[in-house]
């Protein structure tokens, strides 16, 4: 299944609370229960100002109606190509 990088843009995000990122998370999976199989949250990490989550998902479709229905921004949707770390060095 595909793999997306979403940005939302949230201004303070990294100021937010282990309690209300709790909150986004459980509404989050509530929406995701609701769509059943077809997409996948993976995690996210926070920034100052954005969370990027990274999700498997059918379609860039997919992923634009569970922010719809969460009223979470997706402010750019990618789709993942390929991933690399420093172990794709030595394996070259």
């Amino acid at each position: 299944m595909p793999r997306y990088v979403i940005e939302r843009e949230i201004p303070g995000a990294g100021k937010l609370s282990p309690q209300q990122l709790a909150a986004i998370s459980a509404k989050s999976c509530s929406i995701l229960d609701g769509m059943g199989q077809k997409i996948q949250w993976l995690h996210s990490y926070v920034t100052d100002d954005k969370i990027y989550c990274i999700y498997l998902a059918p379609s860039e479709q997919a992923v634009r109606e569970h922010a719809e229905k969460g009223g979470f921004p997706a402010n750019r949707i990618s789709e993942i190509r390929d991933l690399i770390s420093p172990y794709s060095a030595r394996s070259a």
